[in-house]
Formats: structure tokens, C-alpha cells, sequence
């Protein structure tokens, strides 16, 4: 093998070397290979950071008062069904057949969640970002990720969708098959 060949072939592993480093920063491609697949989709429970369940508020079908964050147990209201669409990304379905909206996409901090939608679309569709341990951060279609404001324990302004990273209060604990 000539020079040429050889500087050609370590220039690419170089590039290479570089873009794996990137992806790895930018979460790209820890995200995905290490998140585990969620099994048993049915009756599972999102737990905020302070030990909170959400509630989604009379089963579903609601535009306002939807969702509490101050359920210190597992009942019907707070189960839900996950709805694999690939890649890490769900439907998230109420116990009474409804799916929860991220209205607009996301980006929002007042009516940010709906649970009455009969059909899967784009505002339906939510990413579960594995972090470690059942712990996930859910992001919305447009980019951002779902907040338990204060951390959770509330019944009014419960969730924002605003969040542009996953810090504390974006931290799900997510178990299913109860």
C-alpha cells in the first residue's frame, strides 16, 4: 500500500473518530443503543421526581384540568398504555382510549396537555429518552421535553412542555404491567 493510500485511510478513521464523538456528545447515538425496549406496554405508570404519579384527570378526554401530578398511588386514572410507533417513540394512551396531546408540538408553559384525541398524529407522538433505571425524559414532537412543575404534587399548572433539556424535574420513572 502505497503513502497516498495509507494517509487516505487515516484521514477517514480520523473523520470517523470525530463524528462518532459528536453524535456521542450531542446524545444522538447513547440515547438510542442503550435504550432498553419497554416491555409490557399496558398499566404503566409515570412517577415524578418528588414520587408523584400523573393522573390523567377523569380517565381522558379533556382540555382542561387534565393532568394531576399528586396521585401518591396507582390507580385506573393512572395507568397508561404506550403505543410503540419505533425509534423510541409512542403514542401515550389513557385508560379510557384517549391519547395525550403535546398541543402545538410542545414549546408550551399554559394548555400544554390534552387528553382527547381518538387518533395518532404528529402532536401525539412522544419520544422516551432513557436515562438510567426506568428513568426517562419525554420529549414532545417539536424538541422539548415534558416537565413535572415543582417536581410534581400539584392538581393546577402541572406540566409544562418548554423544556429545551432534561434536568430534575423532566425525569420520569416509567413502570409498566402493574
Amino acid at each position: 500500500m502505497n503513502i497516498t493510500n495509507k494517509l487516505g485511510r487515516v484521514a477517514g478513521m480520523a473523520v470517523a473518530a470525530v463524528a462518532i464523538c459528536w453524535l456521542s456528545m450531542a446524545g444522538v447515538a447513547s440515547a438510542n443503543a442503550a435504550q432498553p425496549a419497554l416491555q409490557n406496554n399496558f398499566g404503566c405508570a409515570f412517577q415524578t421526581s418528588n414520587g408523584h404519579y400523573l393522573t390523567a384527570v377523569d380517565g381522558g378526554g379533556r382540555t382542561t384540568e387534565v393532568i394531576h401530578t399528586d396521585a401518591t398511588q396507582i390507580q385506573a386514572w393512572e395507568r397508561f398504555t404506550l403505543v410503540p410507533l419505533g425509534g423510541g417513540v409512542y403514542a401515550i394512551q389513557t385508560v379510557d382510549g384517549h391519547y395525550l396531546t403535546a398541543v402545538g408540538g410542545g414549546g408550551r408553559i399554559t394548555d400544554v396537555i390534552h387528553t382527547d384525541a381518538r387518533q395518532i398524529q404528529a402532536w401525539e407522538r412522544f419520544s422516551l429518552i432513557f436515562l438510567a433505571n426506568n428513568v426517562y425524559g419525554i420529549e414532545t414532537v417539536n424538541g422539548h421535553f415534558l416537565t413535572a412543575v415543582g417536581a410534581g404534587g400539584r392538581t393546577t399548572d402541572t406540566i409544562h412542555s418548554d423544556a429545551t433539556q432534561i434536568l430534575g424535574w423532566e425525569r420520569f420513572t416509567v413502570t409498566c404491567g402493574h
